[in-house]
């Protein structure tokens, strides 16, 4: 990896809560072809890493993403990342309406992202008329992952994508992105990294908002 191109540069990123600095001068490249896995207990600040790079948060520090400012051009920046959230945005609109806002949004056929949803065993057809807030847990994973892998994104991000989803779902999520463009970089956040070793080429973990272990791992 060592020629590939930087995606994501982060520089001496600092967040911090009121009082409570999250992250503190976080250096680091992330690059294309690059699997990681971003290990850490509950608030080492792996959520605010994700949601800083996506510009939803004020900071200190630099980061590019693509070569622009998460928080200037970041409706720009949204077209090239897929994003699995750890807990799904309440969205009023129906998964009908979600299908053509996103399928227009980012070019892509809604046929795409039916597919995988189905897939993973959502019934789309049967729910299109339903708002994504009256969705079970599993039902609106299902439907973000598919939104995320559907439009074949260059970065993928995703927090604790497994979470809600039975074993079945799972085995075929974990399968779609071990087959997933291997120039793509994908950043997958999970506190259990047995589950995702065998799809990862890079760990990295986070403790108290630094970045504590940096390594290639083998696949």
């Amino acid at each position: 990896m060592e020629n590939s191109e930087t995606l994501i540069a982060v520089r001496q990123l600092t967040k911090s809560f009121k009082k409570t600095t999250v992250i503190e001068e976080l250096s680091h490249n992330f690059k294309a072809g690059e699997r990681i896995a971003l290990v850490g207990q509950n608030g080492a600040g792996k959520t605010t890493l994700i949601r800083s790079i996506l510009g939803l948060y004020k900071y200190k520090g630099d980061i590019d993403v693509l070569g622009m400012n998460p928080r200037t051009e970041r409706e720009k920046i949204l077209h090239h990342i897929g994003f699995v959230p750890q807990i799904p945005p309440p969205i009023k609109m129906t998964v009908g309406e979600m299908l053509e806002f996103f399928g227009t949004l980012t070019n892509t056929d809604q046929q795409e992202f039916i597919a995988i949803s189905e897939k993973l065993g959502l019934d789309v057809q049967g729910n299109l008329d339903k708002p994504f807030m009256k969705l079970s847990g599993g039902m609106k994973q299902k439907l973000l992952v598919a939104f995320a892998l559907g439009r074949k994104p260059k970065i993928l991000l995703m927090d604790e994508p497994a979470a809600n989803l039975d074993p079945k779902a799972r085995t075929i999520l974990f399968d779609y992105l071990h087959n997933f463009d291997k120039n793509a970089l994908m950043i997958i956040s999970s506190h259990r990294i047995d589950e995702v070793e065998g799809l990862v080429n890079r760990l990295i973990e986070m403790d108290m908002g630094k970045i504590v272990i940096d390594k290639e791992v083998q696949t």
